[in-house]
């Protein structure tokens, strides 16, 4: 478990360019060293701008994208091209606008696709998915991703974690269906904290004033199924990337000056 690390920049939008420049160079880092990069993509606003920041960065040419891999932390179980899922919207903000290898973008099945209605046959097909994967190097049944980015929900989910259900008590399996979630769709498949927590690093990103009280709350040693924020962290760096108006509810002294 790694103490987190707190970033805080003065609005979002400098911190969706902060966090696009600093994740291309974590990109082009792991590929460096180890010939491919694994990233894990979060939706919602927060995702999504660090994407758009992402695609109008000219750094991005640094990337070679054909050598990495994208997975999805969470995605709305809604049929292929639902301008809701996390895949419809990662395509826009940025992956149609740049060479990827189509084969390593590992979108979750929709529920138009071969499961139907089966979002817990789904979310098994996604962790096989996973699992192989997965390398001998790796920690368990699901690959070491570089970077898994997670946006913070105002009740402190994060994937399709919310407190008190059963997908956040998850100890086992690596991806779960999800069933009643409070925030539409109620129908969803999530990575679980399990599989989070292989990552090298994990970014929680959070931005704005109705984020203040999650981000409180997750980092003021709550327990992970009340604030299953709380209980996402990296194997090496867990990073908190905010904006002020997300940090306004932290005593000043768990943060340095907001960044410019």
């Amino acid at each position: 478990m790694s103490t987190p690390q707190l970033v805080v920049h003065r609005d979002k939008d400098l911190m969706a360019q902060a966090a696009a420049a600093r994740l291309i160079t974590k990109i082009v880092d792991a590929q460096a060293s180890r010939g491919r990069a694994s990233v894990v993509l979060t939706g919602g606003r927060n995702g999504n701008g660090l994407l758009a920041a992402l695609a109008a960065a000219p750094a991005r040419d640094a990337i070679d994208w054909g050598r990495l891999d994208l997975w999805w932390g969470d995605e709305r179980y809604l049929p292929e091209g639902d301008p809701e899922r996390n895949v419809t919207q990662a395509r826009e903000a940025l992956l149609d606008a740049v060479p990827l290898d189509p084969a390593r973008v590992h979108a979750m099945p929709a529920s138009d696709g071969p499961y139907g209605a089966d979002v817990d046959s789904a979310a098994e097909a996604y962790a096989t998915e996973l699992a192989k994967a997965a390398g001998p190097e790796n920690h368990g049944a699901v690959p070491t991703f570089d970077v898994l980015m997670l946006g913070v929900g105002p009740d402190t989910h994060v994937a399709s974690l919310f407190p008190e259900l059963p997908a956040v008590r998850e100890t086992e399996r690596t991806v779960v269906g999800v069933h009643g979630a409070p925030k539409p769709p109620p129908t969803r498949i999530s990575l679980t904290l399990p599989a989070i927590r292989s990552a090298r690093e994990v970014w929680l990103l959070a931005a704005g004033q109705d984020k203040a009280q999650a981000v409180a709350i997750a980092l003021s040693g709550a327990g992970e199924v009340q604030a299953p924020a709380a209980g996402a962290y990296g194997r090496q760096r867990t990073l908190w990337l905010m904006d002020a108006a997300a940090a306004s509810q932290l005593p000043r002294s768990m943060y340095p000056p907001a960044s410019p």
